[in-house]
């Protein structure tokens, strides 16, 4: 095994922020870890590079996702950061209208699938040598504020920020950092809609700036690249001028 390079695992690697990152870190020497639910996009991001290692799984389900963090570490030897990145969301609906079952699917993918993978790699940092390591969450800008009729979203953002920060405490005695970075508007096909237009706070739909996605990466690298002894606690990247700051 070679363990001279840094290792990550980035989850949801097969498209958007995940897709992008996950080529700013192979370019950037590191071994990279893709985790999706569907192989064929995790081909495409890979785009067959020798250091790019598809694992195909869901992040919802305990057993697949130990199941790949093993795999991982046989592969590597050790696991350096993990980017906390799969994620998904709902139409915009008041909570009346929200249906029990997309609250559940939400939260499994946002939170549970948040606290398995950290779990996993919180585990094989502590045990590995030498120990520690990096968990980097993704939070998005609506971990502070919400979007209308956005309950299941915004509910599990608000609680991915209250695990980065008892990882960041918890992971004190074993030389394990977490941060969380809060994206604004990366210009994804989720984001698309932005350009077009979406509900805004006093019932207009308007469009909203966006940036590159490609800003996300370099700050997620950022991070990653940091000693151990230094962390990024929060970081928000977002487009300058979408409604977020003041009244937009």
């Amino acid at each position: 095994m070679d363990e001279t390079r840094k290792a990550i695992i980035i989850t949801g690697a097969g498209s958007g922020i995940g897709r992008s990152c996950a080529r700013a870190f192979l370019d950037h020497g590191y071994r990279v870890g893709l985790i999706g639910r569907r192989i064929a996009p995790l081909q495409e991001t890979a785009d067959g590079h020798p250091d790019a290692l598809l694992l195909p799984g869901d992040v919802t389900d305990p057993g697949q996702v130990e199941d790949i963090f093993s795999k991982a570490f046989e592969s590597w030897g050790r696991i350096d950061v993990l980017f906390n990145n799969a994620g998904m969301g709902t139409p915009p609906r008041t909570i009346d209208e929200t249906s029990v079952e997309d609250w559940l699917a939400v939260v499994n993918v946002n939170l549970t699938g948040t606290f398995l993978c950290a779990r996993q790699a919180f585990r094989i940092m502590r045990s590995q040598s030498p120990q520690g390591g990096r968990i980097i969450n993704n939070g998005s800008v609506s971990s502070y504020v919400p979007r209308p009729g956005s309950a299941p979203y915004t509910s599990t953002k608000h609680a991915v920020t209250g695990l980065t920060r008892t990882l960041s405490l918890d992971g004190r005695p074993f030389n394990i950092a977490c941060g969380q970075i809060d994206i604004g508007n990366a210009l994804t096909d989720m984001a698309m809609p932005m350009t077009t237009g979406v509900p805004q706070a006093d019932g207009s739909i308007s469009p909203e700036a966006t940036m590159d996605v490609v800003h996300v990466a370099s700050s997620v690298l950022h991070m990653a690249e940091l000693p151990l002894d230094a962390n990024v606690q929060f970081m928000t990247v977002m487009a300058t001028t979408m409604p977020y700051i003041g009244r937009g």
